[in-house]
Protein backbone atom coordinates (compact mmCIF):
# COMPACT_ATOMS: atom_id res chain seq x y z
CA UNK A 1 0.00 0.00 0.00
CA UNK A 2 0.62 3.64 -0.13
CA UNK A 3 1.04 3.94 3.39
CA UNK A 4 4.00 0.97 3.71
CA UNK A 5 6.66 2.38 1.42
CA UNK A 6 10.19 2.77 2.22
CA UNK A 7 12.77 5.56 1.94
CA UNK A 8 15.19 3.28 -0.22
CA UNK A 9 17.86 1.54 1.81
CA UNK A 10 15.69 2.13 5.10
CA UNK A 11 13.47 1.16 7.28
CA UNK A 12 11.61 4.77 7.05
CA UNK A 13 8.19 5.35 6.09
CA UNK A 14 8.07 7.47 2.89
CA UNK A 15 5.83 9.80 4.60
CA UNK A 16 8.20 11.48 6.63
CA UNK A 17 9.56 13.46 3.87
CA UNK A 18 7.08 15.55 3.96
CA UNK A 19 6.37 15.79 7.28
CA UNK A 20 10.34 16.78 8.26
CA UNK A 21 9.93 18.89 4.91
CA UNK A 22 7.48 20.89 6.12
CA UNK A 23 8.72 21.02 9.55
CA UNK A 24 11.98 22.75 8.24
CA UNK A 25 10.07 25.19 5.88
CA UNK A 26 7.27 26.14 8.76
CA UNK A 27 10.49 27.12 11.43
CA UNK A 28 12.20 29.09 8.50
CA UNK A 29 9.42 30.95 8.32
CA UNK A 30 8.75 31.09 12.21
CA UNK A 31 12.14 32.11 13.30
CA UNK A 32 12.98 34.20 9.76
CA UNK A 33 10.03 36.61 11.07
CA UNK A 34 10.93 36.41 14.77
CA UNK A 35 14.44 37.59 14.07
CA UNK A 36 13.38 41.26 12.77
CA UNK A 37 10.13 41.66 15.09
CA UNK A 38 11.77 43.97 17.85
CA UNK A 39 13.63 46.16 14.76
CA UNK A 40 10.52 46.14 13.45
CA UNK A 41 8.69 47.66 16.27
CA UNK A 42 11.10 50.14 16.84
CA UNK A 43 12.17 50.99 13.62
CA UNK A 44 8.80 50.82 11.70
CA UNK A 45 6.44 51.02 13.85
CA UNK A 46 7.98 53.99 15.92
CA UNK A 47 7.02 51.78 19.29
CA UNK A 48 9.47 52.70 22.13
CA UNK A 49 11.72 50.00 23.72
CA UNK A 50 9.46 49.08 26.71
CA UNK A 51 6.30 48.81 23.90
CA UNK A 52 8.53 46.45 21.83
CA UNK A 53 9.90 44.08 24.51
CA UNK A 54 6.92 43.51 25.87
CA UNK A 55 4.66 42.79 22.77
CA UNK A 56 7.91 40.92 21.47
CA UNK A 57 7.67 38.61 24.62
CA UNK A 58 3.79 38.00 25.04
CA UNK A 59 3.97 36.48 21.27
CA UNK A 60 6.66 34.60 22.18
CA UNK A 61 4.70 33.27 25.13
CA UNK A 62 1.20 33.21 23.01
CA UNK A 63 3.24 30.75 20.87
CA UNK A 64 3.93 27.92 23.31
CA UNK A 65 0.24 28.44 25.38
CA UNK A 66 -1.43 27.87 22.27
CA UNK A 67 -0.07 24.48 21.99
CA UNK A 68 -2.92 23.29 24.33
CA UNK A 69 -5.66 23.81 21.78
CA UNK A 70 -4.09 22.38 19.30
CA UNK A 71 -3.58 19.15 20.82
CA UNK A 72 -7.51 19.46 22.04
CA UNK A 73 -8.94 19.98 18.29
CA UNK A 74 -6.64 17.16 17.44
CA UNK A 75 -7.19 14.54 19.76
CA UNK A 76 -11.26 15.37 19.93
CA UNK A 77 -12.22 16.46 16.94
CA UNK A 78 -10.33 16.91 13.64
CA UNK A 79 -7.61 14.33 13.85
CA UNK A 80 -3.49 15.26 13.89
CA UNK A 81 -3.58 15.79 9.84
CA UNK A 82 -6.53 17.74 9.58
CA UNK A 83 -5.81 20.13 12.48
CA UNK A 84 -2.34 20.37 11.02
CA UNK A 85 -3.98 21.57 7.60
CA UNK A 86 -6.58 23.49 8.77
CA UNK A 87 -4.03 26.06 11.10
CA UNK A 88 -1.54 25.96 8.60
CA UNK A 89 -3.86 27.91 6.86
CA UNK A 90 -4.26 30.39 9.78
CA UNK A 91 -0.91 30.32 9.81
CA UNK A 92 -0.20 31.91 5.89
CA UNK A 93 -2.96 33.87 6.66
CA UNK A 94 -1.49 35.54 9.68
CA UNK A 95 2.33 36.01 7.91
CA UNK A 96 0.71 37.53 4.95
CA UNK A 97 -1.46 40.14 7.05
CA UNK A 98 1.95 40.55 8.48
CA UNK A 99 3.57 41.26 5.65
CA UNK A 100 0.91 43.52 4.22
CA UNK A 101 1.24 45.78 7.81
CA UNK A 102 4.78 46.31 6.88
CA UNK A 103 3.87 48.12 3.31
CA UNK A 104 4.29 51.81 3.96
CA UNK A 105 1.67 52.11 0.72
CA UNK A 106 -0.61 50.29 3.08
CA UNK A 107 -2.62 52.78 5.03
CA UNK A 108 -1.17 54.78 8.16
CA UNK A 109 0.39 53.79 11.19
CA UNK A 110 -2.82 52.36 12.59
CA UNK A 111 -3.30 50.28 10.27
CA UNK A 112 0.18 49.16 10.22
CA UNK A 113 -0.46 48.50 13.82
CA UNK A 114 -3.60 46.75 13.46
CA UNK A 115 -2.52 44.33 10.71
CA UNK A 116 0.67 43.71 12.63
CA UNK A 117 -1.19 42.57 15.89
CA UNK A 118 -3.70 40.71 14.02
CA UNK A 119 -0.99 39.09 11.76
CA UNK A 120 1.09 37.82 15.16
CA UNK A 121 -2.16 36.69 16.70
CA UNK A 122 -2.81 34.61 14.15
CA UNK A 123 0.62 33.26 13.89
CA UNK A 124 0.52 32.45 17.03
CA UNK A 125 -2.65 30.34 16.73
CA UNK A 126 -1.28 28.64 13.96
CA UNK A 127 2.38 28.06 14.84
CA UNK A 128 1.54 26.90 18.53
CA UNK A 129 -1.73 24.88 17.28
CA UNK A 130 0.53 22.92 15.20
CA UNK A 131 3.49 22.60 17.52
CA UNK A 132 2.30 19.01 19.07
CA UNK A 133 0.19 17.59 16.24
CA UNK A 134 3.09 17.16 13.60
CA UNK A 135 5.32 15.89 16.09
CA UNK A 136 3.06 13.81 17.01
CA UNK A 137 1.89 12.86 13.87
CA UNK A 138 5.23 12.19 12.35
CA UNK A 139 5.62 9.31 15.59
CA UNK A 140 2.16 7.73 14.57
CA UNK A 141 3.96 6.94 11.24
CA UNK A 142 6.91 4.30 12.79
CA UNK A 143 6.96 1.34 14.59
CA UNK A 144 8.71 1.61 18.22
CA UNK A 145 12.17 0.61 16.81
CA UNK A 146 12.81 3.52 14.70
CA UNK A 147 10.96 6.18 16.01
CA UNK A 148 13.61 7.62 18.19
CA UNK A 149 15.49 8.16 15.27
CA UNK A 150 12.77 10.01 13.57
CA UNK A 151 12.78 12.30 16.89
CA UNK A 152 16.53 13.29 16.06
CA UNK A 153 15.64 13.52 12.37
CA UNK A 154 12.78 15.94 13.59
CA UNK A 155 14.75 18.20 16.10
CA UNK A 156 17.41 18.37 13.24
CA UNK A 157 15.40 20.22 10.58
CA UNK A 158 13.82 22.64 13.18
CA UNK A 159 17.24 23.80 14.30
CA UNK A 160 18.02 23.66 10.33
CA UNK A 161 15.51 26.00 9.87
CA UNK A 162 15.70 28.63 12.50
CA UNK A 163 19.46 28.64 11.60
CA UNK A 164 19.27 29.45 7.86
CA UNK A 165 16.33 32.25 8.45
CA UNK A 166 18.15 33.94 11.16
CA UNK A 167 20.83 34.46 8.85
CA UNK A 168 18.64 35.03 5.64
CA UNK A 169 16.27 37.26 6.76
CA UNK A 170 17.98 40.00 8.04
CA UNK A 171 20.01 40.04 5.11
CA UNK A 172 16.78 40.88 2.78
CA UNK A 173 15.80 43.54 5.16
CA UNK A 174 18.93 45.32 5.31
CA UNK A 175 20.75 44.82 1.90
CA UNK A 176 17.28 44.87 -0.24
CA UNK A 177 15.61 48.33 -0.53
CA UNK A 178 11.70 48.77 -1.26
CA UNK A 179 9.62 51.97 -1.01
CA UNK A 180 12.61 54.30 0.64
CA UNK A 181 13.90 52.22 3.12
CA UNK A 182 14.87 48.81 4.92
CA UNK A 183 12.55 46.51 3.33
CA UNK A 184 10.48 44.81 6.02
CA UNK A 185 8.00 43.34 3.59
CA UNK A 186 10.29 41.26 1.51
CA UNK A 187 11.82 40.28 4.86
CA UNK A 188 8.10 39.10 6.27
CA UNK A 189 7.21 37.81 2.83
CA UNK A 190 9.78 35.20 2.40
CA UNK A 191 8.77 33.47 5.45
CA UNK A 192 5.38 33.77 4.49
CA UNK A 193 6.20 31.97 1.09
CA UNK A 194 7.57 29.28 2.83
CA UNK A 195 4.90 28.55 5.06
CA UNK A 196 3.14 28.60 1.92
CA UNK A 197 5.74 25.87 0.81
CA UNK A 198 5.14 24.01 3.92
CA UNK A 199 1.57 23.47 3.38
CA UNK A 200 1.55 22.54 0.16
CA UNK A 201 4.46 19.72 0.68
CA UNK A 202 2.38 18.73 3.62
CA UNK A 203 -0.59 18.05 1.49
CA UNK A 204 1.12 16.55 -1.27
CA UNK A 205 2.36 13.70 1.17
CA UNK A 206 -1.48 13.20 1.92
CA UNK A 207 -1.79 9.73 0.42
CA UNK A 208 1.42 8.28 2.20
CA UNK A 209 0.25 9.50 5.51
CA UNK A 210 -0.76 6.42 8.47
CA UNK A 211 -3.96 8.60 10.31
CA UNK A 212 -5.16 7.57 13.10
CA UNK A 213 -8.64 8.91 13.67
CA UNK A 214 -9.88 10.77 16.77
CA UNK A 215 -11.85 9.51 19.56
CA UNK A 216 -14.42 12.29 20.88
CA UNK A 217 -13.44 14.97 23.61
CA UNK A 218 -11.16 13.06 25.72
CA UNK A 219 -10.08 16.17 26.72
CA UNK A 220 -13.86 16.66 28.33
CA UNK A 221 -14.06 12.91 29.20
CA UNK A 222 -10.65 13.34 31.30
CA UNK A 223 -11.87 16.90 33.43
CA UNK A 224 -15.17 15.13 33.94
CA UNK A 225 -13.20 11.50 35.44
CA UNK A 226 -11.36 14.04 37.60
CA UNK A 227 -14.04 15.76 38.72
CA UNK A 228 -16.40 12.68 39.72
CA UNK A 229 -13.56 10.79 41.39
CA UNK A 230 -12.42 14.24 43.66
CA UNK A 231 -15.92 14.53 44.23
CA UNK A 232 -16.91 10.41 45.39
CA UNK A 233 -14.09 10.64 47.17
CA UNK A 234 -15.00 13.29 49.44
CA UNK A 235 -18.69 12.04 50.15
CA UNK A 236 -17.45 8.48 50.66
CA UNK A 237 -14.34 8.00 51.87
CA UNK A 238 -14.69 7.87 55.63
CA UNK A 239 -18.01 5.26 54.65
CA UNK A 240 -16.24 2.93 52.33
CA UNK A 241 -12.78 0.83 51.92
CA UNK A 242 -9.76 3.19 51.46
CA UNK A 243 -8.71 2.36 47.28
CA UNK A 244 -4.90 2.17 45.94
CA UNK A 245 -5.52 5.54 44.10
CA UNK A 246 -7.45 8.39 44.81
CA UNK A 247 -8.34 8.29 40.41
CA UNK A 248 -10.03 4.39 41.58
CA UNK A 249 -13.36 6.67 43.66
CA UNK A 250 -14.08 7.35 39.73
CA UNK A 251 -14.81 3.20 38.97
CA UNK A 252 -18.34 3.65 39.58
CA UNK A 253 -19.32 5.78 36.45
CA UNK A 254 -16.53 5.38 34.18
CA UNK A 255 -14.11 2.69 32.63
CA UNK A 256 -11.02 1.09 33.72
CA UNK A 257 -9.15 1.89 30.85
CA UNK A 258 -9.98 5.64 30.97
CA UNK A 259 -9.02 5.64 34.11
CA UNK A 260 -5.83 3.89 33.73
CA UNK A 261 -5.05 6.52 31.42
CA UNK A 262 -5.92 9.86 33.20
CA UNK A 263 -3.18 7.83 35.71
CA UNK A 264 -0.84 7.73 32.75
CA UNK A 265 -1.30 11.48 31.58
CA UNK A 266 -0.47 13.07 35.34
CA UNK A 267 2.21 10.76 36.44
CA UNK A 268 3.78 12.06 33.14
CA UNK A 269 2.51 15.63 33.64
CA UNK A 270 3.27 15.92 37.63
CA UNK A 271 7.37 14.68 35.96
CA UNK A 272 6.84 17.57 34.12
CA UNK A 273 6.43 20.30 36.96
CA UNK A 274 10.46 21.10 37.55
CA UNK A 275 11.60 20.99 33.92
CA UNK A 276 10.66 24.55 32.86
CA UNK A 277 13.85 25.80 34.48
CA UNK A 278 15.74 23.94 32.10
CA UNK A 279 14.38 26.32 29.54
CA UNK A 280 14.70 28.90 31.98
CA UNK A 281 18.31 28.19 32.37
CA UNK A 282 18.95 27.94 28.55
CA UNK A 283 17.34 31.01 27.26
CA UNK A 284 20.19 33.10 29.44
CA UNK A 285 22.65 32.41 27.01
CA UNK A 286 24.08 35.46 24.65
CA UNK A 287 26.25 36.02 21.96
CA UNK A 288 28.74 38.90 22.45
CA UNK A 289 28.91 41.04 19.59
CA UNK A 290 29.72 44.84 19.87
CA UNK A 291 31.01 46.90 16.58
CA UNK A 292 32.90 50.00 17.43
CA UNK A 293 30.27 52.34 15.95
CA UNK A 294 27.00 51.86 14.94
CA UNK A 295 23.63 53.19 14.41
CA UNK A 296 20.32 52.89 16.55
CA UNK A 297 18.99 50.16 13.92
CA UNK A 298 22.21 48.49 14.25
CA UNK A 299 21.90 48.13 18.02
CA UNK A 300 18.67 46.94 18.18
CA UNK A 301 18.84 44.57 15.24
CA UNK A 302 22.17 43.13 17.12
CA UNK A 303 20.26 42.45 20.03
CA UNK A 304 17.40 40.49 18.72
CA UNK A 305 19.04 38.48 16.54
CA UNK A 306 19.38 35.03 17.78
CA UNK A 307 22.93 34.77 17.08
CA UNK A 308 24.41 38.19 17.55
CA UNK A 309 23.26 39.61 20.64
CA UNK A 310 24.52 42.36 22.85
CA UNK A 311 24.40 40.77 26.27
CA UNK A 312 22.21 43.61 28.72
CA UNK A 313 20.55 43.10 31.54
CA UNK A 314 17.08 41.02 31.88
CA UNK A 315 17.18 40.74 28.02
CA UNK A 316 15.55 44.21 27.75
CA UNK A 317 16.24 46.58 25.09
CA UNK A 318 18.26 49.48 26.43
CA UNK A 319 20.54 51.98 24.33
CA UNK A 320 24.36 51.09 24.95
CA UNK A 321 27.06 53.74 25.26
CA UNK A 322 27.83 53.88 21.64
CA UNK A 323 24.33 53.77 19.98
CA UNK A 324 22.43 57.16 19.02
CA UNK A 325 19.52 57.90 20.70
CA UNK A 326 15.97 58.01 19.28
CA UNK A 327 13.93 60.98 19.88
CA UNK A 328 10.43 60.56 20.56
CA UNK A 329 9.10 61.33 17.19
CA UNK A 330 11.27 58.94 15.99
CA UNK A 331 14.15 60.65 14.61
CA UNK A 332 17.64 59.45 15.00
CA UNK A 333 20.20 61.75 17.05
CA UNK A 334 23.72 61.06 17.60
CA UNK A 335 23.92 60.27 21.45
CA UNK A 336 27.86 59.32 22.32
CA UNK A 337 30.14 57.50 19.24
CA UNK A 338 33.10 56.16 21.03
CA UNK A 339 35.71 53.28 19.78
CA UNK A 340 35.09 50.31 22.13
CA UNK A 341 38.20 47.98 22.79
CA UNK A 342 38.26 44.79 22.20
CA UNK A 343 37.30 42.30 24.69
CA UNK A 344 40.47 40.46 26.48
CA UNK A 345 39.09 37.00 26.42
CA UNK A 346 39.17 35.27 23.68
CA UNK A 347 35.71 34.06 22.11
CA UNK A 348 37.18 30.64 21.80
CA UNK A 349 36.16 30.46 25.67
CA UNK A 350 32.87 30.59 24.79
CA UNK A 351 33.06 27.38 22.44
CA UNK A 352 33.13 24.76 25.12
CA UNK A 353 30.23 26.54 26.75
CA UNK A 354 27.95 25.90 23.11
CA UNK A 355 29.39 22.57 23.38
CA UNK A 356 27.86 21.52 26.62
CA UNK A 357 25.04 23.74 26.40
CA UNK A 358 24.15 21.96 22.65
CA UNK A 359 24.60 18.59 24.26
CA UNK A 360 21.90 19.31 26.83
CA UNK A 361 19.46 20.91 24.51
CA UNK A 362 19.50 17.82 21.64
CA UNK A 363 19.88 15.23 24.68
CA UNK A 364 16.78 16.89 26.58
CA UNK A 365 14.59 18.11 23.82
CA UNK A 366 14.72 15.27 21.84
CA UNK A 367 14.43 12.57 24.68
CA UNK A 368 10.99 14.42 25.62
CA UNK A 369 9.36 14.74 21.94
CA UNK A 370 10.27 10.92 22.62
CA UNK A 371 9.09 10.35 25.96
CA UNK A 372 5.93 12.28 25.72
CA UNK A 373 5.06 10.40 22.39
CA UNK A 374 6.08 6.97 24.09
CA UNK A 375 3.96 7.41 27.31
CA UNK A 376 0.68 8.91 26.46
CA UNK A 377 -2.45 6.96 25.62
CA UNK A 378 -3.10 7.13 21.81
CA UNK A 379 -6.12 9.14 22.08
CA UNK A 380 -3.79 11.53 24.08
CA UNK A 381 -0.65 11.40 21.81
CA UNK A 382 -0.91 15.91 21.26
CA UNK A 383 -2.39 15.86 24.43
CA UNK A 384 1.05 15.02 26.09
CA UNK A 385 3.33 17.00 23.37
CA UNK A 386 1.66 20.38 24.38
CA UNK A 387 2.33 19.28 27.53
CA UNK A 388 6.10 19.43 27.06
CA UNK A 389 5.97 22.39 25.36
CA UNK A 390 4.23 23.91 27.94
CA UNK A 391 7.64 23.76 29.94
CA UNK A 392 9.14 26.20 27.68
CA UNK A 393 6.38 28.58 27.93
CA UNK A 394 6.74 28.10 31.56
CA UNK A 395 10.51 28.41 31.55
CA UNK A 396 9.66 32.11 29.98
CA UNK A 397 7.70 33.30 32.54
CA UNK A 398 10.15 32.92 35.16
CA UNK A 399 13.08 34.77 33.39
CA UNK A 400 10.51 37.73 33.14
CA UNK A 401 9.62 36.95 37.06
CA UNK A 402 13.27 36.66 38.11
CA UNK A 403 14.45 39.17 35.54
CA UNK A 404 11.42 42.03 36.90
CA UNK A 405 11.47 41.00 40.68
CA UNK A 406 15.14 40.29 41.26
CA UNK A 407 16.63 43.45 39.97
CA UNK A 408 20.02 41.34 39.94
CA UNK A 409 23.24 42.12 38.14
CA UNK A 410 23.36 39.75 34.87
CA UNK A 411 26.34 37.60 36.29
CA UNK A 412 24.22 36.85 39.44
CA UNK A 413 21.08 35.97 37.90
CA UNK A 414 23.45 33.40 35.37
CA UNK A 415 24.33 31.77 39.09
CA UNK A 416 20.92 32.02 40.67
CA UNK A 417 19.32 30.20 37.44
CA UNK A 418 22.20 27.74 37.95
CA UNK A 419 22.05 26.63 40.98
CA UNK A 420 18.25 26.91 40.54
CA UNK A 421 18.76 23.98 37.96
CA UNK A 422 21.11 22.19 39.92
CA UNK A 423 18.45 21.69 42.71
CA UNK A 424 15.65 21.06 40.35
CA UNK A 425 18.19 17.86 39.08
CA UNK A 426 18.45 16.40 42.00
CA UNK A 427 14.25 16.34 42.63
CA UNK A 428 13.97 15.53 38.94
CA UNK A 429 16.66 12.42 39.46
CA UNK A 430 14.13 11.32 42.75
CA UNK A 431 11.04 11.99 41.04
CA UNK A 432 12.35 9.94 38.20
CA UNK A 433 13.08 6.78 40.48
CA UNK A 434 9.33 6.59 41.46
CA UNK A 435 8.47 6.51 37.75
CA UNK A 436 7.81 3.34 36.02
CA UNK A 437 8.48 3.22 32.33
CA UNK A 438 5.51 2.17 30.50
CA UNK A 439 6.35 0.27 27.37
CA UNK A 440 4.96 1.34 24.43
CA UNK A 441 4.72 -2.17 22.51
CA UNK A 442 2.52 -3.36 25.15
CA UNK A 443 0.18 -0.17 25.42
CA UNK A 444 -2.30 -1.73 22.96
CA UNK A 445 -2.30 -4.72 24.08
CA UNK A 446 -3.34 -4.06 27.73
CA UNK A 447 -5.80 -1.80 26.19
CA UNK A 448 -7.33 -4.71 24.68
CA UNK A 449 -7.64 -6.81 27.56
CA UNK A 450 -9.25 -4.04 29.27
CA UNK A 451 -11.53 -3.53 26.68
CA UNK A 452 -12.45 -7.73 26.81
CA UNK A 453 -12.62 -7.48 30.67
CA UNK A 454 -15.10 -4.74 30.79
CA UNK A 455 -17.31 -6.12 27.69
CA UNK A 456 -17.36 -9.33 29.89
CA UNK A 457 -18.06 -8.20 32.77
CA UNK A 458 -16.37 -10.49 35.19
CA UNK A 459 -15.43 -7.77 37.40
CA UNK A 460 -11.88 -8.89 37.71
CA UNK A 461 -9.37 -6.15 37.97
CA UNK A 462 -7.88 -4.50 34.90
CA UNK A 463 -4.68 -5.62 33.61
CA UNK A 464 -3.22 -2.60 32.35
CA UNK A 465 -1.40 -1.80 35.11
CA UNK A 466 1.72 0.23 35.32
CA UNK A 467 5.31 -2.10 34.60
CA UNK A 468 5.54 -3.08 38.21
CA UNK A 469 8.70 -4.75 37.26
CA UNK A 470 11.17 -2.27 38.64
CA UNK A 471 12.86 -1.72 35.16
CA UNK A 472 14.79 1.38 34.98
CA UNK A 473 13.57 4.25 32.77
CA UNK A 474 15.09 5.85 30.04
CA UNK A 475 14.63 9.53 31.88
Amino acid sequence: SLGSKKLCGTNYPLSICFIVVNEFCERFSYYGMKALLTLYFVTYLKWDKDLSTAVYHAFSGLCYFTPILGAIIADSWLGKFRTIIYLSIVYVIGHVVKSVGAIPTVGNTDVHIALSMVGLILIAIGTGGIKPCVAAFGGDQFDEDERQKFFSIFYMSINAGSLLSTLITPVLRGDVKCFGGDCYALAFGVPAALMIVALVVFIAGSSLYKRNPPQGNILLQVCKCIGFAIKNRWRNSKHEPKRKHWLDWAEEKYSKRLIQEVKMVLRVLVLYIPLPMFWALFDQQVWVYKPKKTTFSQCVSVHYSRFWCIPVKDHRLKLSSHCPRQTESGQIVAHRMEDVKANSVHIAWQIPQYVLLTAGEVMFSITGLEFSYSQAPSNMKSVLQAGWLLTVAFGNVIVLIVAEGAGLEQWKEFVLFAGLLLGVCIIFSVMSVFYKYVEPENMDKINLEDTKEEDEGDGKKSSMMLDKTGKSTKL
